[in-house]
């Protein structure tokens, strides 16, 4: 195969992956009138239209999911032989993409990395914060961290941290002027700061466990976040109550800003976990990285 259609053919591959010519463009570190270029000239050359170009998106057609699902696959091995090469070099070098939660980025993954890097010049890490469930295939990562009951059957993972669970917390401020609720259902009656996941776009319902049984709470108030840390910020200035990994708010009760409710109700959830593709060619940078991650009693 010409040179030329091999990278008429990365090229598209990097357009149908980012479903837009400005990020493809900055990712492949040319112009958006020269990619747009080699695009039209390959869709020439096989006689297909490969994309639909809006003025707000770009989609596939038939015949550009048919070529993406063909090719991908094998530009992923050869990308992952040519990281695997890295065995013969004196040391593990390369970069690793991880997509994760705020929580686990703070309390889980930097926490380690902090010591491992130092250890590993040649290896760089991009930590992408993501509260949704980011498809890490499609989005070209890595690797990222989920709680263990929500990893995929067809993912190869590692624990990185204990188990773990959610409290129930308002300010002192707060608590001078309302109640403190003794069971689950009496937050129907509190100003509460929801929680929205990004994706899917839908609330979470707060999950509690009574007699082994799982309760599920709606809760409402003026306040709405996508991030863990600003619902942190906002219980502690007095808007609400919140419901936010033990760990997180531990210092805060304890210098008394904040005040802890419904303990017995709050299970333990599994803890974090790294998750990849199980048809991933590991190299030995990712290889180091897990075992630095990896979680042990």
């Amino acid at each position: 195969m010409a040179r030329e259609n091999i990278n008429d053919l990365m090229a598209f591959l990097v357009v149908a992956r980012e479903r837009s010519f400005t990020k493809a463009a900055a990712r492949i570190g040319v112009s958006q009138s020269a990619l747009s270029h080699t695009i039209r000239q390959l869709e020439t050359r096989l006689g297909v239209r490969l994309l639909t170009r809006t003025t707000r998106a770009v989609s596939l057609t038939d015949a550009g999911e048919r070529l993406l699902n063909g090719i991908a696959p094998h530009f992923d091995e050869i990308e992952a032989q040519l990281d695997a090469l890295g065995e013969l070099r004196d040391k593990p070098a390369g970069t690793i993409r991880i997509t994760a939660s705020d929580h686990a980025i703070k309390h889980v993954l930097w926490p380690k990395l902090c010591k491992f890097l130092p250890e590993y010049p040649e290896i760089k890490v991009e930590l992408v914060l993501d509260n949704g469930l980011t498809d890490i295939v499609n989005e070209r990562y890595d690797a990222g961290v989920r709680m263990g009951d929500q990893l995929a059957k067809d993912m190869i993972s590692a624990r990185i941290s204990p188990d773990f669970c959610l409290a129930v917390v308002g300010s002192a401020s707060y608590f001078a002027k309302y109640p403190q609720p003794v069971h689950p259902s009496d937050l129907t009656g509190h100003a509460c700061i929801n929680f929205r996941f990004p994706g899917s776009g839908r609330l979470y319902a707060w999950e509690f466990e009574e007699n082994g049984r799982e309760v599920k709470i709606r809760v409402d108030g003026q306040l709405t976040f996508n991030h863990i840390f600003h619902s942190l910020e906002a219980v502690l200035d007095g808007f609400g109550l919140a419901y936010i990994p033990e760990e997180i708010i531990l210092p805060y009760v304890e210098d008394g800003r904040l005040i802890r409710v419904l303990r017995k109700f709050s299970p333990y959830w599994d803890g974090y976990h790294l998750y990849y593709p199980s048809r991933r060619q590991s190299s030995p940078a990712f290889v180091a990285l897990v075992e630095a991650l990896r979680h042990r009693e």
